[in-house]
């Protein structure tokens, strides 16, 4: 089974920065992407960054210039390096990999790990 455990979720100042880790283990047949979404309370899950099996990259505007995601393969840990975080990247965020299973796709989702950037 795929399992994705997000951690380094937290506190943090206006400014600041944190680091998420997306650990995935188990068997994944063929990845066509991954990434990062968030969710804030009573609003839709919407994508933050994302990463295509062929390493493209692509970002929401909000967080262009500010968020970094990329891939350790060593560890098998998908990361989202925040810089200059404000408010409204308090939601919970959610690592995701959607793999493709001959004619579909099956979305595979973390438990999230919440975000809370205040003073």
């Amino acid at each position: 089974q795929v399992q994705l455990v997000e951690s380094g979720g937290g506190l943090v100042q206006p400014g600041g920065s944190l680091r998420l880790s997306c650990a995935a283990s188990g068997s994944i047949f063929s990845i066509n992407s991954m990434g990062w979404y968030r969710q804030a309370p009573g609003n839709q899950r919407d994508l933050v960054a994302g990463i295509r099996s062929g390493g493209r990259t692509n970002y929401a505007d909000s967080v262009k210039g500010r968020f970094t995601i990329s891939r350790d393969n060593a560890k098998d840990t998908l990361y989202l390096q925040m810089n200059s975080l404000k408010p409204e990247d308090t939601p919970v965020y959610y690592c995701n990999v959607d793999e493709l299973r001959y004619c579909r796709l099956v979305r595979h989702w973390g438990q999230g790990t919440q975000v809370t950037v205040s003073s």
